[in-house]
């Protein structure tokens, strides 16, 4: 489910980090302490072999970890070339604060993805 929105600040060069194809971009394991939003390009996720989701430009990636405090519980791979957001504890208040909305879409991609994970 894409993040929609249409907040200028997500597009901040200064947070912006690029990746090559097939660049590891997290390992599980590591410590979460900054959650992604995509500008451009692919990411999978990944547990071992299985693919959890692909995600593309407007969607995010582990804020659970950000969320939580707790360490990756998987892996994240430029599946093409790609910029993505790092949004970091104090960033993510900051959007919250700014932009309520925000905190809004992240609890419905939260809550899409657990809906899914259940039905499956």
């Amino acid at each position: 489910m894409p993040l929609h929105t249409n907040f200028n600040i997500l597009t901040n060069d200064e947070h912006t980090e690029s990746y090559s194809a097939g660049q590891k971009i997290f390992e599980a394991g590591q410590r979460g302490e900054v959650m992604y939003f995509v500008k451009s390009g692919e990411v999978v996720v990944t547990l071992g072999d299985k693919t959890l989701i692909t995600v593309g430009a407007g969607e995010i990636f582990g804020e659970m970890a950000l969320i939580d405090g707790n360490v990756r519980y998987a892996n994240a791979t430029a599946k093409t070339d790609c910029e993505v957001v790092a949004i970091n504890e104090k960033y993510f208040n900051f959007l919250v604060q700014e932009h309520p909305y925000f905190a809004l879409n992240i609890m419905r991609v939260l809550a899409e993805r657990l809906r899914k994970k259940t039905e499956s």
